[in-house]
Order: C-alpha cells, then sequence, then structure tokens
C-alpha cells in the first residue's frame, strides 16, 4: 500500500478542519469542506478512500451524504465524527454506511490516524479479495467460495497443475475446513466435468453397506438385495468418485479399494463377473494418515497409492484473511434464504468473528452467520445474535494471546478489547471507575465497548443496579 491516499474532510468548523488537517498532513492527501455542496463537487472530480464526514452541520446532515457515498461512491470508506449526533443518529449512520465514529472533541489526535488506517486496512482487505477473486475466476471455473488468502492461493496454484490430470488425490484437513468443496472443484477442472461428481462419506457407512454402494449388487445378494443395482464406481465412470472420511473403513474393506485403484477392476456384491470402471478417485480425511499406517490401522500401500498428489487445506485460523469473504457469502446467502434485508455487521462484532479460533472452521462460521441473521432484529448484526460460544470465547480472552499472529488491525483490536474486559471485570462493570482508571470520558468508555462489541452490562455485580452511569 505506497499509494498516498485521500482523506476528505467535512466539518463546519474551520477549527476542526485546521485540527485534523495539521494531523494528517504529509501522511495522507487531505481536502477539506465546509458543507455538503463543497464535498460533492470534491467527490465528483476525483476518488477518495476515506471521507471523514460531520454528522450535525449548520443547517444540513452529514447523514445524507454518507447515504449518497454510499450509493455512488461505494470503494470510499465513511467515518461519522460529531460531538452533538445523538445516540439515534450514529446508529442511523452506521447503518447507512458508516464504518467508524469519532467523539469530538478529539482529545487524543492520534485517534483520528488509528481509526483511519483501520479502515483503509479493511478498504484494502475487500480490494485484495476481489483481486484475487478476478484472477480466480480466470484461470479456473468454478461457482464455489474458497477465500482468497495467500495459503488458498497457494493450494489454487497447485489444484491448477492437477485439475486436468487423472492422477489421484488426497485431500487432508481438519473437519469443516472444506475438502468436499477443492475435490468438486478439481472435477469441475478437469476434462471429466461434463461426467458425474459423486460424493460419499465413508464414515457414515457400515462395511457392507459401503461396499454395497460403491461397488453395486446383484439380486438375492444378502436379505434386503430384492434388484440388482449399481454402484457409485459405475455411477461415476468417466467422472470423479469422492471418498471423504477415507481412514474409516476397515483394513478388509481396503484392500478391495487397492484392487479397484490398482487394476480399474471390481466386482459387485452376489457377482461372479468383473466389472471395469473409468473413475478418478478423491478421496479425503482429517486424520493423520502417517500416525494410522504406523499404528497398523490404514494399510501403508493405499496410503501411497492415495497420496500420488496430496493438497492439505489449512484451519481457518491460519487464513484469516478468508473470514470476510466467507461472512459475505453466507450473510447474502442466508438473509435471502430467510427473507431478511440485507444485513450489515458493524466492526466491533466484525473484529470478534476475525478473532475467534473457528474451531469448526468453516462450517462453524457458516451456522453462526445463520444463527445471527436468524437472531437479528435490525438491520445490524449485535453481539448478542451470535452464537453464544463466540460471546463467551470473547468474554474469556483474558489469557495471553500471540499477536504476532494477526495483522496490525486485529491485533490492536484485540489488544483494546482484552484490556477494557480486565478493566470491566476488576471494576465491577462500573463505568466511571474504569473511565476513570483509564483516563477517558465515560462517553469514549462506552464508544469504544461497541466499536469493540463488548457489553458493559454483562460484567455488572448487580445487574439491577445502574451502576454504570447514563450517556
Amino acid at each position: 500500500m505506497s499509494e498516498v491516499h485521500r482523506i476528505l474532510v467535512l466539518d463546519d468548523s474551520y477549527e476542526t478542519l485546521e485540527l485534523i488537517s495539521a494531523q494528517l498532513e504529509g501522511e495522507y492527501h487531505v481536502s477539506t469542506a465546509t458543507d455538503l455542496e463543497m464535498a460533492r463537487r470534491y467527490l465528483k472530480s476525483r476518488r477518495y478512500h476515506v471521507a471523514l464526514i460531520d454528522l450535525v452541520l449548520k443547517g444540513e446532515s452529514g447523514l445524507d451524504l454518507i447515504s449518497e457515498i454510499k450509493e455512488n461512491y461505494p470503494y470510499t470508506a465513511v467515518i461519522a465524527i460529531s460531538g452533538q449526533a445523538s445516540i439515534e443518529m450514529v446508529v442511523k449512520a452506521m447503518k447507512q454506511g458508516a464504518s467508524e465514529f469519532i467523539v469530538k472533541p478529539i482529545l487524543d489526535l492520534d485517534l483520528i490516524n488509528i481509526v483511519i488506517e483501520k479502515t483503509l486496512q479493511s478498504q484494502w482487505l475487500l480490494a485484495e479479495n476481489r483481486r484475487l477473486s478476478a484472477i480466480i475466476e480466470k484461470d479456473l471455473e468454478t461457482n464455489l467460495v474458497i477465500g482468497n488468502s495467500v495459503a488458498i492461493q497457494n493450494l489454487m496454484n497447485k489444484l491448477k497443475k492437477i485439475a486436468a490430470l487423472d492422477a489421484l488425490c488426497l485431500i487432508t484437513g481438519e473437519t469443516g475446513v472444506g475438502k468436499s468443496v477443492f475435490a468438486e472443484m478439481i472435477h469441475q477442472n478437469s476434462p471429466r466435468r461434463r461426467e458425474k461428481f459423486v460424493s460419499v462419506n465413508c464414515g457414515s457407512l457400515t462395511e457392507t453397506l459401503l461396499e454395497s454402494l460403491l461397488f453395486g449388487h446383484k439380486r438375492g445378494a444378502f436379505t434386503d438385495a430384492v434388484r440388482d443395482k449399481i454402484g457409485y464406481f459405475q455411477e461415476a465412470n468417466g467422472g470423479t468418485l469422492f471418498l471423504d472420511e477415507i481412514t474409516e473403513t476397515s483394513l478388509a474393506f481396503q484392500v478391495k479399494l487397492l484392487r479397484v485403484l490398482e487394476s480399474g477392476i471390481f466386482r459387485a456384491v452376489g457377482s461372479d463377473s468383473d466389472v471395469t470402471t473409468d473413475t478418478r478417485v478423491i478421496a479425503a480425511t482429517n486424520k493423520d494418515v502417517e500416525e494410522m499406517v504406523a499404528e497398523g490401522t490404514f494399510r501403508e500401500d493405499l496410503y501411497y497409492r492415495l497420496n500420488v498428489i496430496n493438497l492439505h487445506v489449512p484451519p481457518l485460523r491460519e487464513r484469516r484473511d478468508d473470514i470476510r469473504v466467507f461472512i459475505s457469502t453466507f450473510l447474502k446467502e442466508f438473509c435471502a434464504k430467510y427473507n431478511k434485508p440485507e444485513l450489515t455487521i458493524p466492526p466491533g462484532v466484525m473484529s470478534m468473528l476475525l478473532n475467534y479460533e473457528w474451531r469448526g472452521n468453516v462450517r462453524e462460521l457458516r451456522n453462526a452467520i445463520e444463527h445471527a441473521v436468524i437472531l437479528a432484529d435490525s438491520k445490524v448484526i449485535q453481539p448478542a445474535d451470535l452464537p453464544e460460544s463466540i460471546n463467551a470465547d470473547t468474554m474469556d480472552q483474558h489469557e495471553y494471546t500471540d499477536f504476532c499472529e494477526l495483522d496490525w488491525a486485529q491485533a490492536r483490536d484485540s489488544f483494546s478489547r482484552q484490556y477494557l474486559q480486565n478493566l470491566l471485570t476488576r471494576t465491577g462493570g462500573n463505568i466511571a471507575r474504569a473511565a476513570s482508571i483509564a483516563q477517558m470520558s465515560r462517553e469514549s468508555l462506552y464508544n469504544n465497548c461497541r466499536n469493540l462489541g463488548i457489553d458493559w452490562n454483562a460484567y455488572r455485580k448487580d445487574r439491577n443496579t445502574e451502576t454504570g452511569g447514563e450517556i
């Protein structure tokens, strides 16, 4: 991000404009406007990365411009500023597209730089996601959401090389990372894409049923075999067969599977003749296969036969840049599914989602967004709309965090959240006392808590006593 960013500041106070300009001078290109028309002329003449807009102007409202920017200049981020705006007006500004809010008077001028830097970082991530998505769509045909992180790009480069080949492939990774998505993507970009992609979960079936489903059976082969049935190897002939949870199969079944992989020949249950198949096999597991081979619970020869190409899908906590991509996709999906209006996620809630561990990976994230969409009562997702596990995890983050695993904006938010949570715990949720210790105003403390998704009421020793004070 070597580009010098352009900042537009709209405020009817010359003193405020001079103060902000002096603070940002040398680091950004700053344009100042004292009314809506002047700001509109600036926006038409050049592109601005960030607009700082005062909500209460002389005879005008900054809310009008926020709506116009969202509609006509979607790549310009908005930061609302005001010392006179009501809580309702601030909430409306956030709903209309403002990503941050700064309270006047601005006692710590460095706060302006911090908020702008955080906003620019978010804008850059979104732009980078769009750029990388365009690259993926150009090079690979896919309608599947996978993310745009560096780790995923490295995986995609490998996938591009193997998709057109018929080599066997073993996909490894934790539960919920999307192994089946990558298997389907290989099929979509292979010469077999016009034929069937058949998926079977080996871990959910008994050995007898799995053998019957894969190889087929003859009428009378067992009690419920009332007619002949072809198996998945025949159904996927010419296409791709995806065997998920391959390590859950028995050693006896693994022998039969190995024969098919080596010769392309199998025999249906109850049949006395062989059948040939031309099927590409992709297998997947969330287990450590080498460890299982060493323990004797998975055949070594089958492992080496399957593992011609290995694709390891990293967990979501190791590719946090992808979280925004998934959130955006799932939000649209579930708003449409449940007939909800377009929902937005404020910075504090987004920070909670970005810093959560996601032990269940993409699957857990998808469920969390669906949960939030269902419970949302307004156009903005609130912390209370998220699953309890995420709120509990945020409440319990008093232990050491490896900040080097986070980018600058995430690390700053994570530290700030832990600091305020510890402070509120120590003071029993007494806002006046907490603000005094932190040497900030109560209003600033409230705003920081809102932005970071912290419910200060949860820390009060006596929930029935308003010890925190009112704004």
